[in-house]
């Protein structure tokens, strides 16, 4: 079991003929989604092959610059993915987005290679690399779905915000309600995953492993770690994302700025 099956260029053909499939269900329901499923499939086609050559390079030097480099790419494009997902924007959203990805996913990934995994050196590009892109790839998730709830729910209740302030109430006291739901929505889908990993669903990690040939129980011991890193990481960003937001929309005085959201232009 210490071999794979290496996958040859006809089988990545079959598999690509495969969004056919797709595109046949939005033609004959009319979705007219065809355009987009052509661009998306080419883009995982090309983004995907130009990883694999990037991450080649990567692998070979073992250098901690270039893990380095290729990390802080990948956090780059997560903070800005998630910031992308928020529909009412604010002053200085990607910059929060950026340092609340960054922040709670390096320090889960440094969690893992120094703690848990315990690789040397910690910089090993085989860990470290995929380790990071697992917690970047979930926490950009979790952590657009809470600024998102939080920033709708400030926009669609300004008045009984403003109501509150009023009425005396800090500023902390007056989004309390919104800032604990937006965190709340930001931590429920790795909570679902968690709750049904394993019986409904086998994770990318785990399958990879069982396909490469790893024993089936050390796949699941990777897969916990991996779980649950996640979780750590989506509640550590959620709560940071939102709270700046929270920081920047509301002043020192309890100050409610409305003006600075506004509906992202479509």
């Amino acid at each position: 079991m210490d071999d794979y099956l290496r996958l040859p260029l006809s089988s990545l053909v079959i598999a690509t003929s495969l969004i056919a499939v797709n595109g046949a269900i939005s033609v004959a329901l009319r979705l007219q989604l065809e355009r987009r499923l052509f661009w998306a499939a080419l883009r995982t086609v090309v983004q995907l092959l130009l990883v694999g050559l990037v991450l080649q390079s990567v692998f070979r030097w073992q250098s901690p610059w270039l893990v380095l480099l290729w990390g802080t790419v990948m956090t780059a494009v997560a903070g800005l993915t998630a910031a992308g997902r928020v529909e009412y924007r604010y002053p200085r959203l990607a910059w929060d987005s950026l340092v609340a990805v960054g922040a709670s996913c390096w320090l889960m990934a440094l969690v893992a290679v120094t703690a848990v995994v315990r690789n040397r050196p910690w910089y090993d590009p085989q860990y470290f690399i995929p380790l990071l892109g697992m917690l970047l790839g979930n926490t950009l998730n979790g952590l657009a779905l809470g600024m998102d709830r939080f920033t709708h729910a400030l926009a669609a209740g300004r008045v009984q915000i403003e109501g509150r302030l009023a009425l005396g109430a800090t500023g902390y006291e007056a989004a309390q309600p919104h800032l604990v739901e937006a965190v709340r929505t930001g931590m429920l889908p790795i909570i679902n995953s968690m709750t049904v990993v394993g019986l409904v669903s086998l994770p990318g990690m785990m399958t990879g492993q069982l396909l490469a040939g790893v024993a089936p129980v050390e796949a699941v011991k990777y897969q916990i770690v991996i779980m649950f890193l996640i979780a750590a990481a989506t509640a550590l960003g959620t709560v940071l994302a939102v709270f700046a937001g929270y920081r920047r929309l509301f002043n020192p005085w309890s100050q409610f700025l409305f003006q600075r959201l506004h509906r992202r232009s479509t």
